[in-house]
């Protein structure tokens, strides 16, 4: 037997990449849905990127978020939550102080499910050198206590840059990019994962690889559910009237 991190639960919720900004406020209304108990899930996994900025280190993006902090902080009181940080929203331990949060170097986080191995991360934990090295910069308490000082600008240029990002493009290459990745280094029932909002099942030779849709992409999210076929994972698009 494998020693797991976290047993997923029948029931829990899987949500990645909602990005969640002034621009997105759909998200919002999903955990206050959750919060009164509209919606009940077992565990909440929150899968990284769930804001488009939210730094731990940076009051700014604190108090831009401080709505949807309050309410996660509350239903984290009654419920399980899991919280991957992404490379949008990271240092996030002392925003949550009740769920449980894990960073990019523990990530992929092995969890088990109906006695199957299964690997969770936000997707990015194995990116280049070079991008390996800037995720620890921009971790860095004393470079963010240093960026604190010119959070407007900074947060401006990024709304800037991300207003011009299309979140729900389909990626050509991404079948090939995850089979060369992922089946020769991970041995795992599944292996699931935001980051690229492809929304994509793909069988490898030992691992079934899922490739979540971003809430952010028609307010898509997953509800775990036991079946017959390899898909443990039920899509659901969230609205108000749900």
């Amino acid at each position: 037997m494998f020693h797991s991190d976290i047993e997923i639960q029948e029931g829990a919720f899987v949500i990645s990449d909602a990005h969640y900004s002034y621009k997105r406020p759909e998200l919002l209304e999903f955990f206050k849905a959750i919060e009164s108990k509209k919606l009940q899930p077992t565990q909440l996994f929150l899968m990284g990127d769930i804001f488009d900025a939210l730094f731990g280190s940076i009051e700014k993006t604190i108090q831009n978020n401080q709505e949807l902090i309050d309410i996660i902080n509350n239903i984290s009181l009654t419920i399980e939550v899991i919280y991957l940080e992404g490379n949008h929203d990271f240092n996030l331990t002392k925003i949550f102080p009740h769920v449980k949060v894990f960073s990019i170097t523990q990530q992929p986080l092995t969890c088990s499910y109906q006695n199957k191995k299964i690997f969770l991360a936000h997707g990015d934990f194995d990116g280049a050198f070079g991008y390996q090295v800037y995720t620890a910069l921009i971790r860095n308490k004393i470079i963010l206590k240093f960026l604190n000082l010119f959070d407007e600008y900074i947060l401006k240029q990024l709304d800037k840059h991300l207003s011009k990002k299309d979140d729900c493009q389909e990626l050509s290459w991404f079948e090939g990019f995850i089979k060369k990745r992922i089946s020769t280094k991970y041995e795992c029932d599944y292996f699931i994962e935001g980051h690229f909002h492809q929304n994509k099942h793909i069988s490898l030779e030992n691992t079934e690889y899922i490739n979540l849709a971003a809430f952010a992409c028609n307010q898509r999210y997953f509800t775990v559910e036991f079946s017959k076929d390899k898909k443990f994972l039920k899509e659901n698009i969230f609205s108000k009237e749900t």
